[in-house]
């Protein structure tokens, strides 16, 4: 191929773009490299990387572009990360990058965060592009979104399996340190973290205010090897189920006559099953509370032969 498709088929594979050193290296010229720019043939779009006229101008396209443009250390970060990642609530727009801290006199049309800590446990690629890891990414949103934003970010990170709160409790404690914003904040939204939705979390926080025993969440039973039911909450070590529905809930046949296999399956084995609704949680606590004390003072332990049945 001659040098100008060479470089076309590789912008193809990076959204339309390419860098002043890739051109030249696909065997253009810098006299024919800064012809095509200035006729519009190419696009200028930073100091070192460039489009190819014609190509749809995309979300993906800039952060390709920025990419390239700050070099093989640059991550997508903050809410453009939270949005490759899918976190609830953060759409794709915003072009935001992370760099280890350090080069001088950076001059960049994209927004950069510096940092002095970008290990390789807090990188991770999503559909092709660098990017901050999901815990990363929230421990650096921390600093910058409202507390509802980054609580939606933690619950839907958890829900998706892209961090655990053990881990994101590991990788807040290896990266606090002194004048790192948000840290409070990211602290105090933990305590009530391992839910799937805000319903969850909330029922969490009136647990945890009414000093009552954190229940483990998003619990999964098995009797021979088969999945029974994975549950919202559960009061180990008493056999004391909660679950919490919202204002949708399950509607239709097909998912109620499951919703009552799943509770016949548990009741079988000797659980006990509460079930709260989204109104309930949010505005009538005391009725929450006072039943969940009344089952956790009177339903027993597991016994041993039925942890040898669930797993």
């Amino acid at each position: 191929m001659t040098p100008e498709r060479t470089l076309l088929a590789l912008a193809a594979q990076q959204h339309g773009c390419a860098t002043i050193a890739q051109g030249l290296s696909c065997g253009l010229s810098p006299d024919q490299l800064y012809q095509r720019l200035r006729s519009g043939r190419f696009d200028r779009l930073g100091p070192r990387v460039f489009r190819v006229a014609g190509s749809a101008p995309t979300w993906e396209q800039q952060l390709m572009a920025g990419l390239l443009d700050l070099g093989a250390n640059a991550l997508v970060s903050h809410r453009a990360a939270a949005a490759l990642h899918g976190f609830e609530g953060f759409s794709p727009g915003p072009v935001e990058f992370a760099l280890p801290r350090g080069g001088r006199g950076l001059r960049s049309p994209w927004t950069v965060h510096t940092t002095r800590r970008l290990e390789r446990i807090d990188h991770a690629v999503v559909a092709l592009f660098p990017c901050t890891s999901a815990s990363r990414t929230i421990v650096d949103l921390a600093a910058t979104v409202s507390p509802r934003e980054l609580e939606r970010a933690i619950d839907s990170a958890v829900r998706d399996g892209l961090t655990s709160p053990a881990f994101l409790e590991r990788r807040l404690t290896a990266l606090r340190g002194r004048g790192r914003r948000g840290v409070r904040l990211l602290d105090s939204l933990m305590a009530d973290s391992g839910g799937h939705s805000d319903l969850e979390r909330r029922f969490l926080a009136l647990v945890r205010r009414a000093g009552l025993p954190r229940p483990t969440c998003q619990r999964i039973f098995r009797r021979d090897g088969v999945t029974v039911a994975r549950v919202d909450f559960s009061f180990q070590p008493t056999m004391v189920i909660a679950e919490v529905s919202g204002r949708r809930g399950h509607s239709s046949d097909a998912e109620r006559a499951k919703d009552a296999r799943r509770r016949n399956e548990l009741q079988h084995l000797g659980f006990a099953v509460l079930e709260f609704t989204d109104a309930q949680v949010r505005r009538d606590p005391r009725y929450v509370l006072e039943v969940l004390r009344r089952h956790l003072a009177c339903v027993p332990v597991s016994d041993l032969g039925t942890r040898a049945r669930i797993r």
